[in-house]
């Protein structure tokens, strides 16, 4: 498991390349609990790419990535491209691995991505508090257990307008039951 800053040379390759083709992005997963939560150790990076934008780019970022350190299988991500399914890039200078989304879990994310400084000196978009929130009871509802004690921690650092827009958003996604009952769950240990 690495640090962000671990992951300093592999998020700068990756981002200029998704610059370089002008597919939108932004980090998600454990990398950015910096931002929101505490601090913690990950093993590897997510990204959530427009998939619009990677459909049309698709040829030119499988040509692109031949000439990084990034291994890759050119069928897979075709196949996960046109399946809107996730596909991994290992970055074999760092042995970082990479997983990619060409899907947002939360209808229009990409458009309310923030820039923030993951590493000194280097800010990257990564999902908004709202959305980060959402995808947290998503995989809730899909059965992860340790998006709970996240969902509670990233819901009290909302400011109003934004709880509001989560609530909405989980009466859409046939959630808000579940967000209700997350929201009553205690921290402590009994």
């Amino acid at each position: 498991m690495f640090a962000p800053e671990e992951y300093r040379d592999t998020l700068l390759k990756i981002s200029q390349l998704l610059n370089h083709l002008n597919i939108r992005f932004h980090l998600t997963g454990g990398i950015i609990s910096a931002a929101y939560l505490d601090p913690r150790m990950t093993q590897d990076v997510d990204l959530v790419l427009d998939r619009q934008q990677l459909i049309h780019s698709c040829e030119d970022f499988i040509n692109q990535l031949a000439s990084t350190s990034f291994q890759h299988s050119p069928k897979s991500i075709r196949d996960a491209i046109s399946h809107n399914k996730p596909f991994q890039l290992l970055d074999s200078h760092a042995i970082v691995k990479l997983d990619l989304y060409p899907r947002e879990l939360i209808e229009g994310e990409l458009n309310r991505s923030i820039m923030f400084e993951m590493i000194t000196d280097l800010s990257l978009p990564i999902v908004s508090r709202p959305d980060f929130t959402l995808a947290k009871l998503v995989w809730i509802s899909k059965g992860s257990h340790k998006s709970r004690r996240d969902l509670r921690k990233l819901y009290q650092g909302l400011k109003e307008s934004e709880i509001t827009v989560v609530e909405q958003k989980a009466v859409q996604l046939q959630l808000n039951e579940l967000l209700i009952e997350v929201l009553c769950e205690s921290d402590e240990i009994i």
